[in-house]
């Protein structure tokens, strides 16, 4: 099994990230692609202590959408914060998680867009994959998206939208990454996308330390919770727990090529 998102550099894990790997591992978690700010020095630094205490991971970075203000004169410095967090780190297979944000606006959404279009470009440039961070903005996400997604495709993280979303996002080519609200009771759309899928699209993940499945809602959430995820999407498709993780790390390998 493989947390295709979570944010393990994080200051939340500072004090025990050995034991949450050790979880992990211990749940049949063999991966994770961990998610770095590109504008946060810090947290890129910490991507070194992570890396030794879960060798076997790898990382996206990139400029979130409610960081975006920061490059509010000029979208191009943003480019520069991304190269500076990829030079010290090997494990860079993606940049991400980059999109547009409308339900907190932190970012004037023309800035938004800006910042987006120039790290899709930048992707493109570099052949990597994308993270994609939508929330509110799907009109103005897969318009950028038709015009500037790089040929290596990537992935809608935390997906969240309907069945038409799902196809929009499945017919530009990328894959869809099914969270910890896949469990929850009252998600009945996302359990009909979780349906719809197909196997070789399909990717699962934890968004941790955020978004922590049922029963652990409320709580900090980690990468052995994935489990849990594949679990409800393998009950709500009628297959093993088995065969998601087979395809899920299968579309994780192929697209990020690890």
């Amino acid at each position: 099994m493989i947390d295709s998102h979570c944010h393990l550099a994080g200051t939340e894990f500072s004090s025990d990230l050995d034991q949450v790997v050790a979880r992990a591992r211990a749940a049949g978690v063999t991966s994770a692609l961990v998610i770095l700010a590109a504008d946060d020095f810090e947290e890129v630094q910490r991507s070194v202590v992570v890396g030794t205490a879960w060798p076997e991971v790898r990382f996206a970075t990139g400029v979130h959408p409610h960081a975006a203000a920061r490059y509010r004169d000029d979208p191009q410095v943003a480019l520069k914060d991304l190269d500076q967090a990829m030079t010290g780190e090997g494990r860079i297979r993606a940049v991400g998680e980059i999109g547009l944000d409308y339900h907190y606006d932190f970012a004037p959404r023309d800035v938004q867009q800006a910042v987006f279009a120039a790290q899709l470009r930048h992707a493109a440039a570099r052949d990597l994959p994308v993270v994609i961070h939508t929330r509110e903005a799907d009109d103005d996400t897969f318009g950028i998206l038709k015009d500037l997604s790089p040929a290596r495709g990537g992935v809608l993280h935390c997906f969240t939208g309907d069945r038409v979303a799902a196809r929009r996002g499945l017919d530009l080519g990328f894959h869809i990454s099914l969270s910890g609200i896949v469990t929850f009771p009252r998600a009945l759309e996302l359990h009909e996308v979780a349906r719809m899928v197909p196997a070789d699209r399909l990717l699962v993940e934890t968004d941790s330390p955020f978004l922590a499945p049922v029963p652990h809602r409320g709580k900090r959430n980690e990468p052995s919770h994935v489990v849990r995820v594949a679990e409800v999407i393998a009950a709500l498709r009628q297959v093993s727990v088995e065969e998601i993780a087979e395809s899920t790390g299968a579309n994780f390998t192929r697209l990020f090529n690890p």
